[in-house]
């Protein structure tokens, strides 16, 4: 790598802007716990070590090589900055910052996992907060004091944990080598389930030179069965976009913009708009537009180029949970069990025409295909099986949101039905 490409990947790390969460804890602490811990720092800085090497395999052999000295000199120097921070409010200085993040792409280009090194730094800020309890309990420190002490240190591993993320993430990224990998990934990481780090993404997508939008609305795809060569969909340079996995997809920065006309420019492919959300809840977004694009091949939704979640809301709450629907059913049409197959699908189609249509007779008769007459002979059959619950309003807006998920479903209530005749 030429000088110039390595400052410009320098340029990525974030600089610290101030004194962060653990700083100001450390602060908090009395002067002279400094005093009396620094005689500690080399035993805990082994214990770390040992700690670390126990509990995660992958680091249990010895440590050789570079990155062997880079973890020792990181941990050593994670005790000595606990340390110097008691009473002192000062930022984090900028060749500790560095140090961590050292580690996160000596990790990566050494071909490890960037969970085994978060695994690791949870290992090592429980081995020091054992320490930590057992000097405050051997030199009588208020019970206050070892509390801050505690969530000192958690905050600290949680500090050194995200700057070893970003520079994994930075190594990561200048290794994919183009743009477009770049974006692929930052892709995978807005849609990560659990979310990545605002952190992680801020470099990833700094090193994907795309700006951070306030609102995204993530598109599913689905390429259509009868299309052997499906073109790439067109999309605008600073639309997202990945047909290469399991779950196609594109994330847009500009709904407004993108989603007009977007049935034109997806010659080929099958399209669900997940909702508009803020880039954190991208993945959201796209679990929506899956199952949007679930109901489209199961029928449920009419089969057009591009379904908009947008519209389907109710049918997706509706449609949420098949066993609170069972359950549902079992109690508000039980007056159905006990009659045949053929029955209860006359009398549900009829019950749910009468509950649309607010008891219009001449209505229900035209929706249906039926005589009025027919109409009024169910409905009387239907009063007698419900009685008062429909002159219930909550007892019929059940019957009528139940009756509708199993239309939609294509399936008839309830499921614990008698044999037909």
């Amino acid at each position: 790598m030429t000088r110039t490409a390595t400052n410009s990947a320098h340029d990525l790390v974030p600089r610290p802007r101030g004194a962060g969460q653990a700083q100001r804890l450390w602060c908090s602490l009395p002067a002279e716990v400094a005093r009396r811990f620094r005689p500690h720092a080399d035993p805990l800085a082994r214990r770390i070590l040992e700690e670390i090497q126990q509990a995660v395999p992958e680091y249990g052999k010895p440590l050789d090589g570079e990155f062997g000295k880079i973890l020792v000199r990181a941990i050593e120097q994670a005790v000595v900055s606990c340390i110097d921070s008691i009473g002192d409010l000062g930022s984090p200085p900028d060749d500790w910052v560095r140090l961590f993040v050292e580690v996160g792409k000596r990790v990566h280009r050494d071909g490890g996992s960037l969970n085994t090194l978060q695994a690791a730094y949870r290992a090592g800020g429980r081995a020091a907060l054992r320490y930590v309890a057992k000097f405050g309990q051997a030199h009588r420190l208020p019970p206050a004091v070892l509390c801050i002490g505690a969530e000192a240190i958690f905050a600290y591993v949680d500090e050194i944990s995200s700057h070893s993320v970003e520079g994994y993430t930075l190594a990561q990224a200048t290794a994919t080598g183009t743009l477009e990998r770049r974006r692929r990934r930052l892709l995978e990481l807005l849609l990560a389930t659990p979310p990545s780090s605002p952190a992680t993404i801020a470099t990833m997508a700094k090193a994907a030179k795309w700006e951070m939008p306030e609102w995204v609305c993530v598109v599913a795809l689905d390429p259509r069965a009868e299309q052997h060569q499906i073109p790439a969909p067109r999309v605008p340079d600073d639309v997202l976009l990945d047909l290469e996995g399991n779950e196609p997809c594109l994330l847009t920065p500009n709904p407004g913009r993108d989603l007009r006309g977007l049935d034109g420019r997806l010659p080929g492919w099958r399209a669900a708009v997940g909702p508009r959300v803020h880039p954190a809840d991208a993945a959201t977004s796209l679990r929506w537009a899956r199952s949007t694009l679930d109901l489209v091949s199961r029928g449920v939704l009419e089969d057009r180029a591009v379904t908009r979640t947008s519209d389907h809301l109710a049918t997706h709450w509706l449609l949420l949970d098949r066993f609170l629907l069972d359950e549902v059913s079992n109690k508000v049409l039980a007056p159905f069990s006990g009659l045949t197959v053929k029955q209860q699908i006359r009398l549900a189609e009829t019950l749910l025409a009468w509950l649309e249509h607010n008891g219009s007779t001449p209505d229900i008769a035209q929706a249906l295909g039926i005589h009025p007459q027919t109409v009024r002979y169910r409905v009387s059959q239907l009063s007698d099986l419900f009685g008062e619950r429909l002159a219930d309003p909550a007892q019929r807006l059940e019957i009528q949101m139940t009756l509708r998920a199993h239309q939609l479903l294509g399936t008839r209530p309830p499921e614990e039905s008698t044999s037909d005749d």
